[in-house]
Formats: C-alpha cells, structure tokens, sequence
C-alpha cells in the first residue's frame, strides 16, 4: 500500500500550475493507492463543477493533469473547511485508485464556521484495497496550547470520529512536531496509533512559514499514522528539493506499507 501526505498551500505558491502538473507527475511515477492533500482551495467565484467542486480546485486539476498523462484511474474525495485569504474556500482532499464505499467529512474543532480560520475538518473514506476495507482521512490539525481550540479536544473528536470497524489510517498536516516532548505528537501517538516515519532527523517544514511565523528550525510536522502496527517496507520525505522539486511549503511524506 503506496501512500503519499502533502499540505499543498495551494494558490498561494509562485509557478502555481507547474508545480501543479510536479505533482501530477510524482503520482503517476510512484502509483499512489492514497493521497491526502490540505490546503487544497478553490475561488469562491468559480463555477461548480459536481457536488461542492469547483473548476479550480487544486485536487480536481491535479486529477485533470493525471488524466493528461493517461491516468484515469484516480477519484476525487473533497469537503470545504473553512474560508481563506478571504476568497478561497480551503479543504482537504484524498485521491485513490481503489473503490470508494464510504465517504466522510467531519469537523475536529469547536467551531464549524466556516468563517473562522481555526475552523478544522476532516475528510475520509472507507475503501476497498485488494478486497479489504480500510478507511483513509486526510487531517489538519490546529496547534498545541490554543485556548480557543485545545489541541487534545481535535485528536480526541477525530478518534471518536474515525470508523473502528476495520483498519485506518490518518495523513496530514497534524502541526505537532515528533521533537517536542509532551506535546501533540506524543498525544496522538497516545491514541494507540502508529507512527510510518520514525526518521526524526527528517523535516517537512523549514523556518518561517504560515503558522509557524515564529519557526527557525526544520521540523516534522506531517504524519501518517495507522491503527495497526504496520511493517513499513519504504518511508521517505518527498518533493523536499532532494526526492523530486519543492512543491509547497510543506515536504510531503511518501511511505510503502506491505
């Protein structure tokens, strides 16, 4: 099982379509059964195209690229989250290539508006891989010591609100570094869950960047972590410069579960 996370800030980046199209490319090199992209935004203005999607949604033009390179075996599971920059509606996505039974969109926050920023909401699905069900959610998460929405609260609302009755496996952008003791890292992993990437040398975000204005170092923020204990036969960071071109301001992580 190939699955990729990346936080894509999308329509935020310079060379924004090209980088579009990387992104399309690395997918259709690497075979992805499941990808979880946030960030991923749309203009308020643009037209629909089915169900909540807009024709400018990063995902669905992501999928658009894919189809351009003859790939079109990918589907698109979407929700909004909250407003952005004051003219996008920004949300979560997954991309697979394996049959959807279920889908899900929940909130993790307090607040469900989605004029409020810290607003935070997960989108899922139950799939069939290989004739087994196991369900996917793609994740972002606030931050460790907010008042207003307690970090602890959104781990526990989204435990509560995952399927139990098979495996799961939880890809995003969780703002919790694995370096920082006792905070919300540690907190997740005590949910019983499991981390794919235990190279903690490794980073997905370095310095300054939105939401970690104060940030000087290089941390792993970006997670995906199972319900089981996996036996992880490939786990790498991806689109960093090193493994394929810098994409968003995240790195993405890319792991092979057998």
């Amino acid at each position: 099982m190939r699955l990729l996370t990346l936080n894509v800030h999308s329509w935020q980046e310079e060379d924004q379509l090209d980088k579009i199209k990387t992104l399309a490319r690395v997918i259709q090199g690497n075979d992805y059964d499941v990808i979880a992209l946030q960030e991923v935004s749309q203009h308020i203005d643009s037209s629909l195209v089915y169900k909540n999607i807009r024709k400018d949604n990063y995902a669905l033009l992501v999928i658009q690229e894919l189809q351009k390179l003859g790939n079109t075996q990918y589907q698109l599971l979407w929700d909004v989250s909250h407003y952005g920059y004051d003219e996008y509606e920004e949300g979560l996505a997954l991309l697979t290539r394996h049959p959807v039974k279920k889908e899900y969109s929940f909130y993790v926050s307090k607040s469900k508006s989605k004029d409020n920023w810290k607003a935070r909401k997960i989108a899922g699905g139950t799939l069939l891989v290989n004739g087994s069900p196991f369900s996917f959610y793609s994740c972002h998460l606030g931050w460790w010591g907010d008042k207003e929405e307690p970090y602890e609260q959104q781990v526990e609302r989204l435990i509560k609100g995952v399927n139990h009755q098979h495996p799961f496996v939880l890809l995003g952008d969780f703002n919790a570094a694995d370096t920082f003791k006792e905070e919300g890292y540690d907190y997740v992993i005590k949910q019983g869950l499991f981390d794919t990437h235990l190279h903690r040398n490794d980073v997905t975000i370095k310095g300054n960047i939105a939401g970690w204005e104060e940030n000087v170092e290089g941390l792993k923020i970006d997670h995906i972590f199972t319900s089981w204990k996996p036996v992880v036969s490939h786990s790498r960071i991806i689109c960093n410069g090193k493994n394929e071109p810098i994409i968003s301001d995240h790195f993405g992580v890319d792991v092979q579960l057998e």
